[in-house]
């Protein structure tokens, strides 16, 4: 594995599109048997009894310059996790895991969903498509559906710094998740890097994996990689992928924090997975 490997990029017709994201679905369904499909669009309604409600946000993925709303369509993430898992995603130390098509795997701490308010939306107000240009990973017209996870941002400074963090669009199944501790803070690793591991989850873990965690898109375990590669390398990837592939797909880690919070986050991340690396030695999953 190179480091070329974690930054590579593409940019495929439509049809090609297609064919990876029912690449990426067959993966998902196979790789995670316990996951359960999301209802289609048209009969969440009916199953909720309750009407679709219009939710405005700042879209992260067009607010690279400048913030830009859009006003989406969909339920209550409460609400649609409650019919779909039961009560059980509510336990303490429980992750939502939402499973894209296209191998993306976003596992969400459940107490997000009671410190902010979350949708899934099938439709974007007064349009037809329903596609969002992603800015960041130079990506035009993707497809959001079936489902995509919004946050009320439009009055917290805090979620729109996040950007795209846990807003998983192409969304097909969610499930229950409970791995994250023990496959992230293993028995030899000491308890002083249990932030890090939570920063490292939340920006690397959605696409990439670490001691066998994480998520499907791009499936290379960061801490063997990392194990190899300097901290000025690691830091000068994740800040500015584009500088090293223009047409990666990758975004920038925390584009939106000012540069000093942003070398910080890329050393603690590149600290933490060596540290993991360490430890897991001879113990991979």
């Amino acid at each position: 594995m190179t480091n070329q490997d974690l930054i590579s990029g593409r940019s495929w017709p439509s049809f090609w599109r297609m064919l990876a994201l029912v690449a990426g679905l067959w993966a998902g369904l196979t790789q995670a048997e316990e996951a359960t499909p999301l209802p289609a669009p048209v009969e969440m309604g009916s199953r909720l009894n309750q009407a679709a409600t219009d939710i405005r946000v700042i879209e992260p993925h067009l607010s690279v310059k400048q913030p830009t709303a859009v006003t989406y369509r969909g339920w209550p993430a409460k609400a649609v996790l409650d019919s779909v898992l039961g009560k059980g995603w509510r336990a303490k130390g429980v992750d939502v895991e939402v499973r894209a098509l296209d191998g993306y795997v976003s596992r969400i701490p459940n107490q997000r969903f009671e410190r902010y308010q979350a949708y899934f939306v099938s439709e974007i107000v007064g349009q037809s498509l329903f596609e969002v240009d992603n800015l960041e990973q130079n990506e035009k017209r993707i497809p959001l559906g079936p489902w995509y996870l919004v946050w009320d941002n439009t009055q917290s400074a805090a979620l729109q710094a996040e950007g795209g963090t846990y807003w998983p669009y192409q969304a097909a199944q969610v499930r229950i998740s409970t791995e994250r501790q023990k496959a992230l803070m293993p028995p030899r690793l000491a308890v002083s890097w249990q932030s890090a591991s939570e920063l490292t989850h939340q920006h690397c873990l959605s696409c990439h994996r670490a001691n066998g965690f994480g998520g499907d898109k791009k499936p290379i375990d960061l801490a063997e990689v990392v194990s190899g590669m300097r901290q000025n390398e690691f830091t000068r990837w994740v800040l500015s992928p584009s500088r090293i592939k223009p047409d990666t797909t990758m975004p920038a880690l925390q584009p939106r924090l000012d540069p000093a919070a942003r070398e910080r986050s890329a050393r603690e991340i590149y600290r933490y997975l060596r540290a993991l690396s360490a430890a897991t030695d001879g113990t991979k999953h």
